[in-house]
């Protein structure tokens, strides 16, 4: 199993792909809770997008979950759908944006 770090920087090095990101422009916060925890982000600008530990400059969408969770999510081990019905996973701010967040993932 990847840790969340591992996540983040596979995510990092996806973002600087040219044309990965499309349209989309935003930021998202990831509030992770537990063993590996803390705030992370993902902000996409311009084409390009980045990723890594600490919190996002004015969020548009902030993720909540367990760090253990988000390593589910972000392996397919988990279903967002599931996670969000279930309370697993708690979304603030912009949902168009956050159902943008599973292609980024994977």
């Amino acid at each position: 199993m990847p840790t969340v770090i591992e996540i983040f920087n596979e995510v990092h090095s996806r973002l600087t792909e040219p044309g990965k990101v499309g349209n989309t422009t935003g930021a998202y916060q990831f509030d992770l809770s537990g063993d590996e925890g803390g705030p992370f982000h993902i902000v996409i600008r311009d084409g390009v997008g980045e990723a890594g530990a600490g919190a996002a400059e004015n969020p548009n969408t902030t993720i909540s979950m367990s760090a253990a969770d988000f390593v589910g999510l972000a392996t397919g081990k988990l279903d967002p759908t599931m996670a969000f019905m279930t309370g697993k996973l708690k979304v603030r701010g912009d949902m168009a944006l956050a159902m943008k967040l599973q292609n980024l993932l994977r």
